[in-house]
């Protein structure tokens, strides 16, 4: 027995359940909660004497049809196409969608979160790679929890780093899988357009295509060239890469299939011609991506679907055992004309 006034959180651990389950149970939210898990969380909380809290109380019950969309950047066609996802769901439910492009700034996330919190949203979906600032992390995490605690739910397309429901993208072994793929293809010298530093989901990336070009007898991996996330920063960097080394006979992988296309007018504005003189691939299949000339070599992901499951965990019916749900998403090599070998 808590030896000072019973909190939330004494009566989630004596039901060995979460905090925002807790919270859903005894402030009276409009997420459902499962009969198993409510009987336990209520039983705790009569044994303990717990009294809820009315502030609480009112802010969970006053929730509304408000979701909230965060992503990076809503003109790239990756972050489009998971949106599509998430937008066909809400409306399909009825609910109102306040979607918010952070230009990759995590500050605005976080503050998307907060407000999204003093509105009283439904839930918030974040459809983006986190980035290596531990401190702005530990503060989205813990708006997060503030924000499933007042009864909201929260669930994450990137890294399992929010503790909250997330589609976990494999991008190291899928980067891992093309980049093998291409090495048993007979390519020896890789370079790499790596995006930004500090973005895990480019970093996982190269780390994978590091791992797939060094299972070769002969490959090995050469220059790799941050740059922005975008057309003009995969352009910018293959104008660097190219001006650095010698390109011909050997084959660039793009952390994005939007920065491989940037790269693409790069490579012919410095008359190297794909794939004749120097492969190239990309990653997400991207419609830009098949529908330029060569189309990319690249590794597939379901992106409006993940987008739809995305809401699914948001917006649906909560798992009976309480658990935050971790759904692996990997990738498919898809080989196209823009890492065809000359026989």
């Amino acid at each position: 027995m808590p030896s000072g006034p019973v909190t939330l959180a004494d009566v989630a651990r004596a039901a060995d359940v979460s905090l925002a389950t807790a919270s859903r149970v005894l402030n009276g939210s409009v997420r459902t909660v499962g009969p198993v898990l409510r009987e336990q969380v209520l039983a705790a909380a009569a044994e303990l004497g717990y009294r809820p809290n009315p502030a609480a109380q009112a802010m969970a019950r006053g929730a509304s049809d408000l979701v909230g969309l965060v992503v990076p950047d809503i003109t790239d066609p990756w972050d489009a196409e998971v949106a599509a996802g998430v937008l066909e769901v809400a409306r399909e439910m009825g609910l109102l969608v306040s979607v918010v492009s952070t230009g990759h700034d995590p500050e605005l996330e976080l503050e998307h979160v907060s407000s999204m919190r003093n509105h009283r949203a439904r839930a918030v979906v974040l459809a983006g790679s986190r980035t290596s600032g531990r401190d702005v992390g530990r503060r989205l995490a813990a708006e997060v929890e503030g924000f499933e605690l007042a009864g909201g739910r929260v669930a994450v397309l990137g890294q399992r780093t929010l503790g909250t429901d997330t589609l976990l993208l494999e991008n190291r072994p899928s980067a891992k899988a093309l980049a093998a793929s291409l090495v048993e293809q007979g390519f020896e010298r890789f370079h790499v357009l790596a995006g930004p530093k500090e973005l895990v989901t480019a970093r996982d990336r190269v780390a994978g295509f590091k791992d797939g070009t060094a299972g070769g007898r002969k490959s090995r991996l050469g220059e790799v060239v941050n740059g922005a996330l975008s057309r003009e920063g995969g352009y910018e960097a293959a104008l660097e890469l190219a001006a650095s080394v010698d390109l011909r006979g050997s084959c660039v992988l793009a952390v994005s299939d939007t920065v491989a296309v940037g790269a693409l007018a790069a490579l012919r504005e410095r008359k190297l011609k794909v794939p004749q003189d120097v492969a190239l691939a990309g990653f997400d299949d991207l419609p830009v991506g098949r529908e330029t000339t060569p189309a990319l070599t690249t590794v597939a992901l379901p992106l409006r679907d993940l987008g739809r499951r995305l809401a699914d965990l948001a917006l649906g019916p909560l798992p009976e055992d309480d658990g935050v749900r971790v759904e692996r998403v990997p990738g498919e090599v898809v080989h196209r004309a823009s890492t065809k070998r000359r026989r």
